[in-house]
C-alpha cells in the first residue's frame, strides 16, 4: 500500500502513468472522501414511485435529497443501508440501493420498450432491475452471468423486484451463439474496481496487481466482441466499468473498434444535468465516452456508446 495516499501501490503507479498530477490528485482525494460517502438508492418503478419512497422515508424518520438528473435516485446523509433494510418498501423491493455512477449505463442506454436488451454481465441485477423499470417493464432482456451463486442471487433480486420479460441465462457471455441479435445491449464489464477503492482498504492493495490487470483487460476486450458481434446493425452498445485506469477503458474500446470496422463511437445519452453534474477526468474519446472522477458522492466510473453501423 503505498504510505502517503493508503491507496494501492500500483494503482498509484498507474494513475501517475495515466494522469497528469492535478488528475491523479483528484482521483487520490475522491477515494479518500470515499470513506465518508453518503447512501444512495434508487426508486424501483416496478413496485414504488419516487413520492411512495419519499413518503416511506418521511414516516422513518429518514431525510433524503433527489438527484438532479435522475429524480427515482436519492442520497441520503447521515445513515447506513442497514437504516433502509427494515422499511416494509425497502422489504418489498420498492428501493434498490445502488451507487449513483453505476445508473449511469442504463441510462444512456435508454432501454426501450419491447426492444431485445442484453445485460451481459448481470449479477446482481442492478443495472438490469434498473433497465425493466426505464422500459417500464415492457423490454425484453437477457440477462447474462455465469457463477452459480452470483446467478441465484440474479434470480432472487429481480422477482423481489418485480422484474418480468427477463430470462437469465447462466452462460458466459463471451460464448453467446451468432444465433442472437439485440436491439440494445449493455456490457458492465468485470474490471480492477480502481474507481470503488476506499483509502486505507488493505483487501484492495493485495487485489489490485498486474495480474489482475491483464486478466480483467483480457477478458473485456472478449465480452466486447461478442457484444459487438450480436448487437443489430443500426444499434448501440454500451460499455462501462468501475475502473479509472485507460488500459481498462479508452484502450479496449479503441481495440474493439479497429477489430470491428462497422462500429463507431456515437455520443452518450445522458442529460445535460447530468453532464453538467458528474465529476469528470480528461477522456481521450471525446463526447463518445466519460471517465467519473471519484468524489465523496461518485464512484470512479467510465462509460462508451459504440454504435453499429446500419448495413
Amino acid at each position: 500500500m503505498d504510505e502517503a495516499t493508503g491507496l494501492p501501490a500500483f494503482l498509484v503507479e498507474q494513475m501517475a502513468q495515466s494522469y497528469d498530477e492535478h488528475h491523479a490528485q483528484r482521483i487520490a482525494d475522491g477515494l479518500a472522501a470515499a470513506n465518508d460517502r453518503p447512501v444512495t438508492f434508487r426508486a424501483n418503478t416496478l413496485k414504488a414511485s419516487a413520492e411512495d419512497v419519499l413518503e416511506a422515508l418521511g414516516e422513518a424518520g429518514i431525510s433524503a435529497g433527489t438527484v438532479p438528473w435522475y429524480p427515482d435516485a436519492f442520497i441520503a446523509e447521515g445513515i447506513r443501508e442497514r437504516e433502509l433494510w427494515g422499511l416494509d418498501i425497502y422489504r418489498a423491493g420498492g428501493i434498490y440501493l445502488q451507487s449513483l455512477s453505476s445508473m449511469l449505463p442504463p441510462l444512456a442506454l435508454g432501454p426501450q420498450p419491447r426492444a431485445d436488451v442484453l445485460d451481459m454481465c448481470a449479477a446482481p441485477g442492478g443495472k438490469t432491475s434498473q433497465l425493466a423499470a426505464l422500459s417500464h417493464g415492457e423490454a425484453r432482456i437477457m440477462a447474462c452471468e455465469l457463477n452459480v451463486p452470483r446467478a441465484e442471487k440474479l434470480e432472487y433480486n429481480l422477482a423481489k423486484m418485480g422484474v418480468r420479460n427477463t430470462q437469465v441465462m447462466r452462460t458466459d457471455a463471451r460464448r453467446l451463439d451468432e444465433f442472437f441479435s439485440f436491439d440494445q445491449v449493455l456490457l458492465d464489464a468485470p474490471c480492477t474496481g480502481t474507481g470503488t477503492v476506499r483509502a486505507g482498504d488493505e483487501r484492495a492493495a493485495k487485489r489490485i496487481t498486474p495480474q489482475l490487470l491483464a486478466k480483467v483487460t483480457k477478458a473485456q476486450a472478449a465480452l466486447l466482441d461478442r457484444g459487438l458481434t450480436v448487437l443489430k446493425p443500426g444499434c448501440t452498445l454500451i460499455y462501462s466499468t468501475c475502473s479509472v485506469l485507460p488500459q481498462e477503458n479508452e484502450d479496449i474500446v479503441c481495440g474493439a473498434l479497429k477489430r470491428h470496422k462497422d462500429c463507431e463511437l456515437a455520443a452518450v445519452d445522458l442529460s445535460a444535468e447530468a453532464l453538467d453534474d458528474i465529476p469528470q477526468l480528461p477522456c481521450r474519446l471525446d463526447e463518445g465516452a466519460i471517465t467519473v472522477c471519484p468524489t465523496r458522492l461518485y464512484e470512479g466510473f467510465f462509460l462508451a456508446a459504440i454504435k453499429k453501423r446500419a448495413r
